[in-house]
C-alpha cells in the first residue's frame, strides 16, 4: 500500500508531502490545477520515462519518492529479497531528474537501473488512465485485459518458451533450406580445394622440415668447407692443432702442479676442455658425413617448398598453417555433406516442437475461453448497472493455429450490443464515447479486483459519465477500496463523495511563480468542495445540502 509520497521541484510543485490511507482516496481540484501531478510524480517512482521539462523552472533537479507498506504484498517482498534490496516491511522508491535530462533511480537507498524500478513498480501499483478506454478498442489490448483477468502467467510463459523453441528450429531450417544452392556451389569449390590439397599431401610440421632442409642444402658447400677447416684446426692440420696445443699445455701444467696443489684444479679444467674439444670434433665429423650435395634432391625440395607457398597464398594463410587449413576444409566439406541428413532430422524436430507449441497454446486457449465467459458475465452486470440496462457484452476467443506468436494462437474480440434487437458487433464499431467510457470503466474495475495489486489509481477514467451513472461508478470504486487501496482523480461529485478520504488540489500564483499544492480535506471542507463540484462558483444552501447528502 502507498503510505507516503514526497515531491520536490517537480513541474509546478515546489514541495509536497502527502500521507495516504487504505480505502478509496478522492482527488479533486479546479480544471488546470494539476490534479494528476501527484500521479505523474508517482509514475516516475514506478519507472516511467522523464525528461528535463519535469524539473520546476529555476531549479537544478526534481526529486520524487514514494514509501510503500509491504506487509500484505508477499510478491514484492520476495522480489526485494531476490534482488538483495529488502528493508523490513517497507519500501522506498526514489527518482532524481536533472535539468540536463539525466535520471537516477533508487530502491531503499540503493542505486538501481530503471528496469528494476519498473519491475518492482508493477507489483505495487496499477494505473488506469482516461485513455485506457480507447486503447481497449485494439485487439491486442483486449487480449491483454482478458489475460490480466485470467492471471494464467504459467500458461503464458509455457507458450512463450515453446514459441521460442519453434522459432529457433525454424531459423536453423531456413538457414539450411535457403542456402541449398549456395551449399551446392560451396561443396563443388571445397571438393576441388580438398582434392588439390589431398594430392599435395602436406603433413603436420612438414613445411618447417622442408624449409629447414632446403636452407641447409642451399648452403651445403659453405657447410662442408667450414666443417673441414674446423676439423683441421682441431686435429687434422700438419701444423700444430688445437688438440696438440692443449695436450702440450696439460703436460706443462702437470709438471708444475706437484709444486703447488692449487694447480691441480687447473689441470682438471684443462682435461675437461680437451674432452669437450674431442667430442666437438666427433660431432663435426658426424655432421659432415651426412652432408652431401645432391642437386636432384635439392630441386625436389625447392619445387615442393614453392608449391607449398603458392597453395598457402591461394588459401590466404601462412605456409606453416596450410596443413591446419586443409583439415578445416575437410571438416567443412563433411559438414556440408551431412546437411542433407540434418535437414531431414531438423524437419522432424521442428514438427515435434510445433506440436508441443500447439499443445501449450490450446491449454492457454481453454483457460482464456473459460475466463472469457466469467468476465463477459461480470461486465454485463457492471455495464447494466451503469445505465445500460439492455446492453450485452460478449468476448469471442477464436483459435487459429496458423497464426502462432508468443501470445498463442488466439484472436480475441470484445463484442457489444447496447440496444435490444441489434446484433453483436465489435466494440469499436458500436459504442459511442459515453458507452465506451462505461464499458471500459466496468472492465477496469472488474480486472482490478482480480489482479493482486495493492494500490490502484484511476486517473479521470469517469470522463463521459454523469448523473446516476456517476453515483454507481463511485460506489463501485468505494467497494473496490474495501479490499484494495484506490486513488481516484475525478471531476464528478458523485464519485468524489464516495471516497474514504478526500484530497484537494489547488494552484496559486505568488510573486509571478505558479505553484500547485495538495491537501487532505476534513468533513466540512469536503462538503464545501463537493458543493463546488455540484454548483460551480456559486454555492447555495441547496448545493451544500446535496453535498452533505452525497457524503452520507
Amino acid at each position: 500500500m502507498l503510505s507516503q509520497i514526497s515531491i520536490h521541484n517537480f513541474a509546478i510543485v515546489r514541495f509536497l508531502e502527502l500521507d495516504f490511507s487504505a480505502g478509496m482516496t478522492s482527488i479533486t481540484g479546479e480544471t488546470g490545477a494539476g490534479k494528476s501531478i501527484a500521479i505523474d510524480a508517482l509514475g516516475l517512482c514506478l519507472g516511467n520515462r522523464a525528461d528535463a521539462s519535469s524539473v520546476r523552472p529555476g531549479c537544478d533537479k526534481a526529486e520524487v519518492s514514494a514509501r510503500f507498506s509491504l506487509s500484505d504484498v508477499p510478491a514484492a517482498q520476495r522480489w526485494l529479497e531476490d534482488n538483495d534490496l529488502e528493508l523490513d516491511t517497507e519500501c522506498i522508491l526514489r527518482r532524481i531528474i536533472t535539468t540536463e535530462g539525466r535520471s537516477r533511480a533508487y530502491i531503499n537507498g540503493n542505486p538501481v537501473p530503471l528496469a528494476q524500478l519498473k519491475a518492482l513498480g508493477q507489483l505495487l501499483v496499477g494505473i488506469h488512465g482516461q485513455h485506457a478506454h480507447h486503447a481497449m478498442l485494439k485487439s491486442d489490448q483486449q487480449l491483454a485485459l482478458l489475460d490480466s483477468y485470467a492471471n494464467h502467467k504459467f500458461l503464458q510463459e509455457a507458450v512463450i518458451n515453446a514459441y521460442q523453441q519453434v522459432r529457433q528450429s525454424e531459423a536453423e531450417l531456413k538457414r539450411l533450406t535457403l542456402s541449398s544452392n549456395e551449399r551446392l556451389a560451396r561443396r563443388q569449390l571445397l571438393q576441388y580445394q580438398v582434392q588439390e590439397l589431398d594430392e599435395f599431401n602436406l603433413q603436420a610440421g612438414e613445411f618447417q622440415e622442408i624449409e629447414s632442409e632446403h636452407k641447409r642444402l642451399a648452403n651445403g658447400s659453405a657447410l662442408i668447407d667450414n666443417c673441414q677447416h674446423s676439423l683441421q684446426l682441431i686435429q687434422d692440420s700438419d701444423d700444430a692443432t688445437i688438440e696438440q696445443l692443449l695436450n702440450k699445455v696439460i703436460n706443462l701444467t702437470d709438471e708444475i702442479s706437484e709444486f703447488d696443489p692449487v694447480l691441480a684444479n687447473v689441470c682438471t679444467m684443462l682435461n675437461e676442455a680437451l674432452i669437450t674439444i674431442q667430442e666437438s670434433a666427433n660431432e663435426l665429423n658426424h655432421f659432415q658425413s651426412k652432408l652431401e650435395l645432391d642437386p636432384e634432391h635439392f630441386a625436389e625440395l625447392e619445387a615442393r617448398l614453392t608449391l607449398c607457398m603458392q597453395l598457402a597464398r591461394k588459401h590466404l594463410v601462412m605456409p606453416e598453417l596450410l596443413f591446419e587449413r586443409h583439415q578445416e576444409l575437410v571438416t567443412e566439406l563433411a559438414t556440408i555433406d551431412s546437411d542433407d541428413q540434418a535437414l531431414t532430422e531438423l524437419e522432424q524436430v521442428l514438427a515435434a516442437k510445433r506440436s508441443h507449441y500447439l499443445e501449450q497454446a490450446k491449454k492457454l486457449n481453454q483457460s482464456r475461453t473459460r475466463h472469457a465467459k466469467e468476465l463477459e458475465k461480470l461486465v454485463c452486470q457492471s455495464i447494466q448497472q451503469l445505465n445500460m440496462p439492455k446492453a450485452k457484452f460478449v468476448i469471442e476467443v477464436n483459435f487459429n493455429e496458423q497464426t502462432i506468436s508468443t501470445l498463442g494462437c488466439d484472436n480475441v474480440e470484445f463484442q457489444v450490443t447496447t440496444n435490444p434487437g441489434q446484433p453483436l458487433q465489435a466494440l469499436a464499431k458500436v459504442a459511442s464515447g459515453g458507452e465506451l467510457s462505461r464499458i471500459g470503466l466496468g472492465i477496469q474495475v472488474i480486472t482490478a479486483r482480480k489482479v493482486a495489486t495493492p494500490t490502484l489509481i484511476f486517473d479521470e477514467v469517469d470522463v463521459g459519465i454523469s448523473g446516476s451513472t456517476a453515483a454507481v461508478v463511485g460506489r463501485m470504486l468505494r467497494q473496490l477500496g474495501q479490499s484494495t487501496q484506490v486513488l481516484c482523480v475525478t471531476h464528478l461529485p458523485q464519485v468524489a463523495g464516495n471516497g474514504h478520504q478526500h484530497m484537494f488540489v489547488d494552484k496559486t500564483n505568488k510573486g509571478g511563480q505558479t505553484e500547485t499544492t495538495m491537501k487532505p480535506l476534513n468533513q466540512e471542507q469536503r462538503i464545501s468542495e463537493l458543493a463546488r463540484l455540484l454548483g460551480g462558483d456559486t454555492i447555495t444552501a441547496n448545493t451544500l445540502a446535496n453535498a452533505k447528502e452525497l457524503l452520507q
